[in-house]
């Protein structure tokens, strides 16, 4: 008689930030499917979605105290698919096309090789305070913003594009890490100047707002800027977990 295996109930608070994570895969697909399809404009807002699954399972996560060693490397693997082979493939797709030959395939090879060894990196050094490079999801979200904006680019400069992200994604400069920040070490009027500025970008810049964000975002690291440490009331000793972080 065989025995009946005892089957392991996974916690709720963990299947919840796994699933939050899932939809950021999700829209990995669907962006490759609507680029495949040449609706660009789709395929870019449904990577600006995947950048909000990224955010909010890790808070998730470490608000249900639901971090595991499988939301990592889930989270990556989404991160990998998100933020660097589907925004590489929309550029790819709405600039460059067979006409771009060799130097446009490794542009777009280049951009998501570099996510991934940036991830990789990540995965197992573990640095604490700064992000060590420009995050994957700020990389691919300044690659869909460049066509939700409806910029004109050349070929040439499509490749230009993705190489230079590419190379700030693997490089060593410090960027601002807002989840570093706490609930009560958040400088109110900071944060809120900051709202009001978001808010204003929107209003008056419309589509093209999502990249002056990303854009002011990607030269503060080389221009030195931490906005995680502007937007703190303190230098606090007290780090997050560097497992429970997200890329």
């Amino acid at each position: 008689m065989k025995r009946r295996r005892r089957v392991r109930n996974i916690p709720f608070n963990k299947i919840v930030p796994n699933m939050i994570t899932s939809g950021s895969v999700l829209c990995g697909m669907f962006s490759l499917i609507l680029t495949y399809q040449k609706h660009f404009l789709p395929s870019a807002l449904v990577l600006i979605m995947a950048v909000f699954f990224d955010y909010m399972d890790g808070r998730v996560a470490r608000s249900l105290g639901g971090s595991s060693a499988f939301g990592e490397e889930l989270d990556s693997l989404a991160d990998a698919l998100s933020f660097g082979a589907a925004p590489a493939f929309l550029m790819y797709a709405r600039y460059i096309g067979i006409e771009g030959g060799m130097p446009g395939a490794f542009g777009c090879a280049f951009f998501a090789l570099c996510g991934v060894l940036r991830l990789a990196r990540f995965n197992v050094m573990h640095v604490t305070g700064p992000f060590q490079g420009l995050p994957i999801p700020a990389g691919g979200m300044t690659l869909a913003s460049l066509v939700i904006a409806g910029i004109p680019l050349t070929p040439q400069l499509a490749v230009a594009a993705m190489i230079g992200i590419g190379v700030l994604m693997i490089s060593t400069i410090p960027y601002g890490n807002l989840k570093l920040l706490r609930r009560g070490n958040i400088n109110g009027m900071k944060a809120l100047l900051l709202t009001m500025f978001i808010v204003s970008c929107f209003v008056m810049l419309r589509e093209k707002a999502s990249l002056a964000l990303a854009g002011i975002y990607v030269v503060s690291g080389p221009l030195g800027f931490d906005w995680g440490h502007w937007l703190a009331k303190s230098n606090s000793e007290e780090e997050e977990n560097p497992a429970e972080e997200k890329r």
